[in-house]
């Protein structure tokens, strides 16, 4: 994997756990959050494992390729469950999760 592969992984994994989190609070504060569990969930879970890779991945760790991999399912998992939802912050959620996932996957194979 060259420089430029692993910086724009760690770039894309950032702007997806920003995105994710924008999501989260967005779907908490519209009033149905009951309704929208799941993918608050996700969010949350997807949020964190992508500041997780992001980090392996800059300090060098042994273990980045697994966690990308692992990161690149939640990842898909988070955009399957927002793209469902006609709000906008979920469709950009989704979008930028499967970018993630892909660029993720890349990475790691």
């Amino acid at each position: 994997m060259s420089n430029e592969q692993l910086q724009n992984c760690i770039e894309e994994c950032l702007k997806c756990m920003v995105i994710c989190n924008q999501c989260y609070k967005a779907c908490l504060s519209e009033g149905h959050a009951g309704h929208m569990s799941r993918c608050i969930q996700l969010d949350r879970d997807c949020a964190d494992i992508c500041q997780l890779a992001a980090s392996m991945m800059a300090r060098g760790s042994e273990y980045a390729k697994q966690i990308c991999e692992l990161c690149a399912s939640i990842c898909e998992e988070c955009g399957n469950e927002c793209k469902k939802h006609d709000m906008e912050h979920c469709q950009k959620c989704a979008e930028a999760c499967f970018k993630c996932a892909e660029i993720c996957r890349q990475l790691s194979a």
